[in-house]
């Protein structure tokens, strides 16, 4: 392991190279170079990274390092076959990292592991359909099965598999937003009736400050940096609260200007930085509106007004509740909590006060603690004083980070569907589903670990990975009769695996689908509520491999018969599926011929237009008591050792829980992941040093004990008292139990531990 802090600006020479070395190593080198350039282009795919969206322009280049990374990765020219499976028992792989499993290629056809047998084995396609009707039918209720989604499956399979699950009775729909951004789809629908962000792309043009909560755009959404760069450049002010110092969020140099690569130049993409503590950020918007509020107590002194009065009375309530609370707030629990003084919660409300047009951007930095729902009302309730929604260049905007995570939820991937929704189906397709609220992520582990759920089915995505607290999860996959997973490379699900268990080969984003009617397009939903078509490019031996939507509908074929919905009709031409989805979601009129616009359509969004799909038809100041501590004194009372603030987090080379290398370049930090930062300060009063192997254990009153062993203490700008370590790394170390309020997320941004000296060091080789 080293660890040299890096001096040069996100993107620059560092991606090219990057870009350059994962080309390479896809081994699919000419065809991988041809793909990117299709990559985000019109008549090409979407790419399968994040949900950032595109402004239109025609540059020769619309992707990213790490959309680079995504594309290579999944068009790589190895092959995972029974013969790989016939060589390699379960039980080893197990033991493997989770780059190794995915590293070995695509999955190439359909393959059971079955009781008394350590290995994989080649199954038909036919075959497994059966196998999974006969689980699901010996089930006592459809509510035994929980039917996970990932956000990378496309709109056309996310509204198959709805109406699948619905049809056989079920609204288990656990999906990767649970663990996400369910706090802003919560908070949003709460506040302003929509659950979606209300800013297009175009927006961030027309904006005089952006600010910027708890994300890290230069790894997570590395396209939003141009857009940022951009802003600065023009005289926006972008403003930045995160907890950690991130190179993406300093300085960036484009690799499509050539004079700026040329000149070893950069430019900044945030104008100021503020380092607040884990869980800080309510408290620190808090501060800002407690400064405004005493600012517009002082203009009514003198017949003006600070907030937007008329935008108040007209389009919203709750106000006085609201600013009794914001009194009430002491200053010294604000700045105790954000880790923010009074003079810089100042400086931000005067760039606030100043701006006419102001957008607020978050991420999962906000949306994965206990009080994520109220921090994102605290941010609504801010934008709503100064009618910051429903105009050009401003608004709210949570940034989603699988490519059509939003786009599921559209198309109906909800526990908690809609009367609208469920209305529609019943319409459209002449059967009734169920109403009965289904399992989100939490509540399905819960119950397979408790055994009340029998059959696991993953369209896409590795929740062992995902999930909280691993030892737990192993355990509920095991506990389970099936378990099924649909997915292009091979990941720690599939080593974890039930009773029986199937994976199931899909085609990826790059790939070409070709059906009875030719070659077919998927759509995807970006972060702003466009949508477009995505039609792969790869068209190389599929081996045994079929669509993600051939795939559900083959399932549904063998586990419902052809009536009332005939599911293998579908998978000619789909076309037939967007017809469907036309007739039941709406926003989607016209859909086939609206999916012929370059760039593709806008769904819209009621907010933008000023229209409350609140019970009172207007905005909500929804209010909140700042939390009495990120951690409770229940939990403090558990030990008697200093006690740190751990969050989760991704390196450079990770998307999500794919793991495309050891280098995490803009914090300096090569060829290890078992690391741990922490303030050097917090390093030296625990008596060790920058380079140490310490242990870190989760507090939480169970009887569960949560420890991970021997992880590289690296001295990191980071508030003291707080720390961060990489997932799935570090996520055995946060408890199923700790989940949001009113959401129902992992608290993966907010957990106790205790560190302590390694037990037992690695022996390192030189």
């Amino acid at each position: 392991m080293s660890h040299k802090p890096y001096k040069g600006a996100a993107g620059g020479w560092g991606a090219l190279a990057s870009t350059a070395k994962h080309i390479v190593k896809s081994e699919n080198v000419a065809k991988n170079i041809r793909n990117l350039l299709k990559t985000n282009q019109d008549h090409g795919f979407d790419c399968p990274g994040c949900a950032w969206g595109e402004k239109g322009n025609k540059a020769t280049f619309r992707f990213c390092e790490n959309g680079a990374k995504a594309v290579n990765w999944e068009a790589s020219a190895k092959r995972v076959d029974s013969q790989f499976f016939a060589a390699h028992s379960v039980a080893w792989l197990a033991k493997q990292s989770d780059y190794y499993l995915e590293f070995q290629g695509r999955l190439a056809e359909p393959v059971v592991y079955q009781p008394g047998s350590d290995h994989y084995q080649a199954i038909s396609w036919d075959e497994a359909f059966q196998l999974i009707a006969k689980h699901l039918h010996q089930l006592e209720s459809p509510d035994q099965a929980e039917f996970y989604t990932s956000g990378r499956a496309s709109n056309e399979a996310a509204f198959l598999y709805q109406l699948f699950v619905r049809r056989y009775g079920s609204n288990n729909f656990p999906d990767c937003s649970n663990m996400c951004h369910e706090a802003s789809g919560h908070a949003l629908n709460a506040s302003i009736g929509v659950g979606k962000g209300t800013v297009t792309i175009e927006d961030f043009e027309l904006a005089d400050a952006i600010f910027l909560f708890g994300q890290n755009p230069g790894t997570n959404h590395p396209r939003m940096l141009e857009t940022l760069a951009h802003a600065t450049q023009r005289g926006a002010k972008v403003v930045a609260f995160n907890n950690l110092r991130e190179r993406g969020l300093e300085r960036f140099a484009n690799p499509q200007k050539p004079r700026e690569m040329l000149s070893g130049g950069a430019s900044p993409t945030t104008s100021h930085y503020y380092t607040p503590k884990l869980g800080g950020d309510m408290a620190a918007v808090r501060g800002v509106v407690k400064i405004l509020l005493d600012r517009h107590h002082q203009a009514l002194l003198h017949g003006e007004s600070v907030f937007d009065q008329a935008f108040i009375e007209q389009h919203t309530e709750g106000l006085s509740s609201y600013l009794i609370e914001v009194e009430q707030t002491h200053w010294d629990f604000i700045e105790q909590q954000s880790g923010l003084t009074k003079v810089q919660l100042e400086a931000v409300a005067d760039i606030y006060q100043q701006s006419e047009r102001v957008i607020i951007a978050w991420a999962m930095g906000i949306t994965q603690h206990k009080h994520s729902v109220a921090t994102i009302n605290e941010i609504t309730n801010l934008q709503l004083l100064f009618g910051q929604i429903g105009k050009e260049g401003a608004g709210l905007c949570p940034v989603r980070g699988h490519s059509n995570v939003q786009g599921d939820r559209t198309m109906g991937i909800n526990e908690k569907p809609s009367a609208e929704l469920l209305a529609s189906i019943e319409q459209v397709f002449g059967f009734t589903p169920p109403r009965k609220h289904g399992h989100n992520v939490v509540q399905a582990l819960e119950a397979m670990l408790n055994g009340s759920s029998k059959v696991f089915i993953g369209l896409g995505g590795n929740i062992l990975a995902a999930a909280p607290d691993t030892q737990l999860i192993e355990q509920a996959l095991a506990n389970c009769e099936l378990t099924v997973s649909i997915a292009t490379k091979l990941n720690r699900t599939h080593v974890n695996p039930g009773k029986y268990s199937l994976i199931l080969p899909c085609l990826g984003r790059t790939d070409v689908d070709m059906q009875a009617s030719g070659p077919q397009k998927v759509t995807v939903e970006d972060s702003f509520s466009m949508v477009h078509a995505s039609q792969g490019l790869v068209d190389e031996s599929r081996h045994n491999m079929r669509s993600e939507p051939a795939i559900i509908a083959g399932m549904a074929n063998a586990v419902l018969g052809a009536s009332p919905v005939d599911w293998l009709a579908y998978i000619d031409n789909y076309d037939r599926i967007r017809d469907d989805i036309e007739r039941t979601i709406p926003g989607f009129e016209h859909f086939n011929q609206r999916l012929q616009q370059p760039g593709g359509f806008y769904l819209g969004n009621s907010a933008r237009k000023r229209l409350w799909n609140t019970a009172s038809a207007k905005a909500q100041f929804i209010s909140h008591a700042l939390p009495e501590d990120v951690v409770p004194a229940s939990i403090r009372e558990l030990s008697d050792n200093r006690i740190f603030i751990l969050q989760t987090l991704r390196s450079h080379d990770q998307y999500n829980t794919t793991i495309y290398g050891f280098e995490d370049r803009y914090r300096g930090i090569y060829n290890e992941r078992k690391i741990l930062l922490l303030n050097a300060q917090d390093i030296a009063d625990l008596g060790m040093k920058d380079g140490d192997w310490v242990d870190i254990e989760a507090l939480w009153p169970d009887q569960q004990q949560r420890k991970v062993l021997a992880f590289r203490l690296i001295a990191y700008d980071i508030p003291l008292g707080n720390a961060a370590a990489y997932f799935p790394e570090a996520n055995p170390l946060v408890p199923l139990a700790s989940k949001g309020d009113f959401s129902d997320t992992p608290t993966s941004k907010s957990v106790a531990v205790v560190v302590t000296p390694c037990s037992a060091p690695p022996i390192i080789s030189h």
